[in-house]
C-alpha cells in the first residue's frame, strides 16, 4: 500500500499512528508529499480529486478520508479500534467531534497562512476558535471516563488533534481550565506512536 501523507498534516498523523499501533508498518509505504488548496504542489489529486491527503492506495482503488482510511485498516489488521454497533454510533460521533476540532484549526491556519494580512477575517478566525473550544469544553466534562477506557479511534484522534494545536496554535493555550484533558494528553504522548510521528513543520 502506498500512503501520501505529509508530516505537518493531523489527519496523516492519525492515520501513521494507527499504521504503528496495529503493526502495519511493513505493510506500508509512505509516499510525501506537500501543498495547499492554491497550490496543490505535489498533493495527489490524481489519486483524490479533492486534493486532500491522506489518501491511501490499495490494491483494490484509492481511499481517502482519514476517519475512511482508518476504519479501513483496523478491519485489515483485525483490529479493536471501532466497536461493533449500537456502540459503534458512539464512537463515530466522537472521532467525528475530534475531526471538527481539526477542521476548525485548519481554517484558522490557513486564514492566516494563505490570506493576505489586509484579506484576513478576524470574525472567522475567532469563530472557528470558539467552535474547538466548546468541543474541548465538552471533552474535559463528558469524556474522560471514556478516555480512560480501553483504547479506541476517538482516543488517538483526539491525542494528535491536541498536539497540533500545540504545533500551529499554541498562543490559544487549549490546557486553560481543562486540566483532566491536559493530564491525559501527557500520559497518552508517552505512546511509542505518537512519539515517532510528532508533527514537522515544512
Amino acid at each position: 500500500m502506498l500512503l501520501y501523507h505529509s508530516p505537518a498534516t493531523p489527519f496523516g498523523r492519525k492515520v501513521m499512528v494507527v499504521i504503528l499501533e496495529l503493526g502495519l508498518k511493513d505493510q506500508v509505504e509512505v509516499i510525501h508529499v506537500s501543498g495547499t488548496p492554491l497550490a496543490p504542489g505535489s498533493l495527489p489529486v490524481a489519486q483524490n480529486p479533492l486534493g486532500k491527503i491522506p489518501a491511501l492506495q490499495t490494491d483494490a482503488g484509492v481511499i481517502y478520508d482519514s476517519r475512511v482510511i482508518c476504519r479501513y485498516l483496523n478491519d485489515l489488521a483485525g483490529g479493536t479500534l471501532y466497536p461493533s454497533a449500537p456502540a459503534l454510533w458512539q464512537t463515530l460521533t466522537r472521532e467525528a467531534t475530534v475531526d471538527g476540532i481539526l477542521e476548525a484549526a485548519l481554517a484558522m491556519v490557513y486564514e492566516v497562512r494563505l490570506r493576505p494580512e489586509d484579506k484576513q477575517f478576524p470574525e472567522w478566525i475567532e469563530a472557528q476558535w470558539a467552535k474547538a473550544s466548546r468541543a474541548l469544553d465538552l471533552i474535559e466534562a463528558e469524556w474522560m471516563d471514556h478516555l480512560n477506557s480501553p483504547l479506541d479511534m476517538p482516543q488517538f484522534a483526539l491525542a494528535c488533534a491536541l498536539e497540533y494545536l500545540d504545533f500551529r496554535l499554541d498562543a490559544r493555550n487549549w490546557r486553560q481550565g481543562r486540566p483532566k484533558l491536559a493530564a491525559w494528553q501527557a500520559e497518552f504522548a508517552k505512546r511509542p506512536a505518537m512519539q515517532a510521528t510528532k508533527p514537522v513543520a515544512i
